[in-house]
């Protein structure tokens, strides 16, 4: 029975032991990695303090500086490419209004109408050199009838535009010496003197309303008349409707004849004692104690 225990149990010791080998290194390099993450984050907060609280180096602004001139030559490329642009586009509009210009639509018709007679007597001249190598082999001349109608046909397109050409050129170089034709200046007569006036103006007649015998003034009168009478009339009118719409007169009542006073009674100021009725009593008093 010891044996089997003494097995298990060797068995438990080795297992740990192995456990131990195990986790000792593993728990190690874990403290070492966490020691050292510690030492870098210390590390990098000195040197951030120290970029805020000194200079840059000059390999730092040495890159600054080459990143500054990089940004300017790509802003100068981007300004180039943009100034390049808008004077394609302002050409691109100058060619589509010149496309648009009647005269050079003319001019451009002309060229083509001359391109395609110049190739059409090209065309034309073959056909009769053709014809007439024809006609001399013997063969048909319809070749050469034709090639030579095309060939005056366009000859006389030629010519005309040529002629056209040059008239056009002499009208416009006689439109250049041409001077400009000033506006008429018009001119303004003098005013000459006259010397004093000798002629009297006539004086208008008076209106016959103004004038006194005249029947306009007597129908005047007449009418001014009859307006003042109706004048009169209504505010006569009007008179006679404020007097009956006027309140009555307020009545006067008579007013009370005064009576004589009646003779005052002596004993009427009974109770009324002043300084001069005492002064004269007691003047009394001593008169008659001295008379007695």
């Amino acid at each position: 029975m010891n044996g089997p225990v003494l097995s298990g149990g060797v068995i438990v010791l080795v297992a740990a032991l192995l456990w131990l080998l195990y986790f000792l290194p593993s728990w190690r390099g874990q403290h070492q990695y966490d020691a050292a993450e510690r030492n870098a984050l210390r590390l990098n907060r000195a040197l951030r303090v120290l970029a805020e609280t000194s200079e840059a180096p000059r390999e730092v602004q040495l890159e600054l500086n080459a990143r500054t001139a990089l940004a300017q030559q790509r802003l100068a490329k981007r300004l180039q490419a943009e100034r390049e642009q808008a004077e394609l586009q302002r050409l691109r509009e100058q060619l589509a209004a010149t496309r648009a210009d009647p005269a050079f639509r003319r001019a451009r018709a002309r060229r083509r109408t001359r391109l395609t007679a110049t190739v059409l007597l090209v065309l034309a001249l073959g056909a009769v050199g053709l014809g007439v190598w024809q006609l001399v082999e013997g063969g048909t001349s319809i070749l050469l009838w034709a090639g030579g109608a095309v060939a005056v046909l366009a000859l006389g397109m030629l010519q005309r535009m040529t002629a056209v050409a040059r008239r056009a050129a002499r009208r416009a170089a006689r439109a250049a010496a041409a001077p400009a034709v000033a506006a008429p200046v018009r001119e303004e007569a003098e005013l000459h003197d006259q010397g004093p006036r000798t002629w009297t103006p006539r004086s208008l007649p008076e209106p016959l309303v103004s004038v006194n015998g005249t029947r306009a003034h007597a129908a005047r009168a007449t009418i001014d008349a009859q307006a003042l009478a109706r004048e009169a009339a209504r505010a006569a009118e009007l008179q006679r409707r404020v007097e009956e719409l006027a309140p009555p007169a307020p009545v006067e009542l008579p007013t009370p004849v005064e009576e004589h006073p009646a003779q005052e009674s002596p004993y009427a100021r009974m109770g009324y004692v002043d300084d001069a009725e005492i002064e004269a009593h007691v003047r009394r008093l001593l008169a008659r104690r001295a008379a007695g």
